[in-house]
């Protein structure tokens, strides 16, 4: 979960239950796709990268502080990552952020891969917001206006314009979880339209189509829903495990999915709670059922999926960046967001993912097809 500007601004994450899952990504490493390690794999790629190129087109980067680390300008410039997220503490003011954002575009126009960098905030409106300014109404608010789809709209364009406005091109918004329970972890910030999967479908399929219609990518988040958390369950704290019945995730967390995937969304965020209705043997951002059978298959979404923040203060300490990548990669997620502010968490990241890529163990077919997702996005929004 996202934290309000109010709260530390770290995007934790929750890795539960989550051995089983490298069995899982492993699992289609035969002795056909050993003897084929040899090979080009990177024919779907952007163009003929190396192993560490491609993997580098499924991370984003982080950085602490105001200013860019040259280590991340000069990853950039290699062609070896896909983007930047920005935090509170990365913006002093638009004219500041404004130029960091060329800074970063001068650093992309020598990468091997000509497509625009994804550089993405959290600009939800109300307490969640990184830059200042539109919008200004949190998720609640726009839910309880008078003539709230104009609101959500309203909300959606000023947000693609204030982001299109300092060189952003991805707002990690909007959330469409629908609360259950009035002053619940979701509720208790604003951060939801409302307890009806209606609304919040009508309201975040308002705003995906005003802001996208501005030039900037939306993410709906977090699949398939955490409205049901209590006010303790804080994925940012703990493993949380969310137990509602099939028929009532499919008939309310996930019902705002189906519109925003009508809207055209074009990435999806992907919780870490468990959801044992799906799969009780891992966190949804970790689980091929969750991403590659429920999000892809049953609601037929075909963008981008991406991680919340692969760092988590919940995770065990056995499990270290590259297996945390690997075990996202291995069940379906296109994007690992490392955003511990850290430009070495990105590294680790994409360093574990060109091995498996190189070795077999995430096979070449799927890798590509992950790669050519985030590409087709990259280019769409030059």
């Amino acid at each position: 979960m996202d934290a309000p500007r109010s709260l530390p601004v770290r995007r934790r994450t929750v890795l539960a239950a989550a051995g089983a899952a490298v069995a899982a990504a492993s699992a289609g490493a035969t002795s056909a796709a050993a003897a084929g390690r040899t090979r080009d794999r990177t024919s779907a790629a952007p163009t003929a990268l190396t192993a560490r190129q491609t993997a580098g087109q499924r991370v984003i980067y982080s950085y602490p502080g105001l200013t860019v680390p040259s280590a991340l300008l000069a990853t950039i410039s290699a062609g070896e990552a896909a983007g930047v997220i920005f935090f509170g503490e990365n913006i002093s003011s638009e004219s500041q952020i404004a130029s960091v954002v060329q800074q970063l575009a001068a650093a992309n126009a020598a990468s091997p891969v000509k497509a625009p960098l994804l550089l993405m905030t959290d600009q939800e409106g109300g307490e969640v917001r990184r830059l200042p300014g539109a919008p200004a109404l949190s998720e609640k608010q726009v839910g309880e206006a008078a003539q709230p789809q104009t609101a959500a709209t309203q909300a959606g364009t000023g947000a693609g314009t204030n982001l299109a406005g300092v060189g952003m091109n991805v707002n990690l918004a909007p959330v469409l979880d629908v609360y259950y329970t009035a002053g619940n972890f979701v509720d208790k910030y604003q951060r939801s339209y409302s307890s009806s999967a209606s609304t919040v479908s009508t309201l975040g399929k308002a705003f995906i189509t005003a802001q996208q219609a501005t030039g900037v990518a939306a993410t709906a988040k977090h699949f398939p829903g955490l409205g049901a958390a209590t006010a303790a369950q804080d994925t940012d704290a703990g493993p949380v495990t969310l137990t509602q019945s099939l028929s009532k995730l499919r008939g309310v967390d996930e019902l705002p999915y189906q519109a925003a995937i009508a809207a055209g969304v074009r990435l999806v965020m992907v919780s870490w709670a468990v959801y044992p209705a799906l799969d009780a043997t891992a966190p949804a951002g970790l689980s091929a059922t969750v991403v590659q059978q429920e999000l892809r298959g049953r609601l037929g979404y075909t963008g981008v999926t991406v991680t919340d923040a692969l760092e988590a203060g919940a995770i065990s300490a056995s499990y270290d960046t590259a297996q945390r990548a690997l075990l996202a990669a291995g069940a379906g997620m296109d994007l690992l967001l490392c955003s511990a502010r850290d430009t070495s968490q990105g590294d680790d990241a994409a360093q574990a993912l060109a091995g498996a890529y190189t070795s077999g163990q995430l096979p070449a077919a799927a890798f590509d097809a992950a790669v050519q997702r985030v590409t087709a996005l990259r280019t769409s929004l030059s």
